[in-house]
């Protein structure tokens, strides 16, 4: 896979500072502390349909591989297993025999704090793991998502999972940074669900970080990319990474979209 020169590669994010009493705006990566109290995990799940891994994948050998980049402490992650394995929604039931062998989420974020969290409080830790993970640290990616394929003698996930993170990347790696990581997401997953944020988060972002004194997004006035990031964000996996979009499954109460796509070179897992 080949990135344009310098495409992220030498920017990697710092670790993310320490929270205690910090102000609840200052979450440079999008590792908001709370973050599901004010955008809930049912506000995406509303929006799939019921029996979308069946749909996706009907004639696959199981279980099937997920990956939830940038997971925060894990809510989300929990109702989309949920959800896709037509599960109580109830994070309290236990997971009914046989649940791990349908379907295995690999879960990262940039924030060991969160992660930490995650693990603490994940009701399916035979078929969740969460991971403390920098994406865009190559040398820290490779081998870790390396090391998880390879207990299932898998190359690549059947679906991966990227909500509401894809500014976060943008702000924090520019332009081509945002071009890494979706060419990274469509060379790792068969079919990849993004959230992507609009263009007014991003002035929100960088407003916020403004208002308790911090430096702005380093990339903030320099990106090229910008204005409609839905659609910016669909060309750029259809025309640049050999994806196809599936389906738009409409908008979230907070005006942000959920586009499936689908890899147009690999073939999904047992579809031959």
């Amino acid at each position: 896979l080949q990135f344009p020169p310098g495409a992220g590669s030498g920017a990697k994010m710092a670790a993310p500072i320490s929270r205690s009493g910090a102000e609840p705006g200052a979450a440079p990566y999008g590792n908001f502390p709370n973050y599901s109290r004010f955008h809930p995990p049912e506000g995406r799940i509303s929006l799939l349909p019921r029996g979308l891994l069946r749909s996706l994948f009907p004639a696959a050998t199981r279980p099937l591989l997920g990956l939830d980049v940038g997971c925060n402490s894990g809510e989300l992650s929990v109702a989309l297993y949920q959800h896709l394995l037509g599960l109580q929604d109830s994070s309290s039931s236990p997971e009914p025999p046989g649940a791990d062998k349908e379907l295995k989420l690999l879960c990262c974020d940039i924030d060991p704090e969160l992660i930490r969290r995650a693990q603490q409080s994940s009701p399916f830790p035979a078929s969740i793991s969460f991971a403390s993970l920098d994406i865009m640290d190559s040398g820290a990616r490779e081998p870790f998502l390396s090391s998880f394929l390879q207990r299932f003698g898998r190359s690549s996930f059947d679906i991966g999972f990227c909500m509401s993170v894809t500014m976060w990347i943008h702000l924090n790696h520019g332009d081509r940074g945002l071009l890494e990581f979706l060419a990274l997401l469509a060379s790792l997953c068969t079919f990849l669900l993004v959230e992507p944020q609009p263009w007014r988060c991003y002035r929100a972002a960088a407003r916020r970080l403004r208002r308790l004194g911090r430096h702005d997004f380093e990339h903030f006035r320099s990106l090229r990319i910008n204005g409609d990031m839905a659609e910016s964000i669909t060309r750029i996996l259809t025309q640049e990474c050999a994806m196809e979009l599936v389906c738009s499954f409409g908008s979230t109460s907070w005006d942000r979209s959920l586009l499936l796509f689908r890899s147009t070179t690999a073939h999904p897992q047992g579809s031959d």
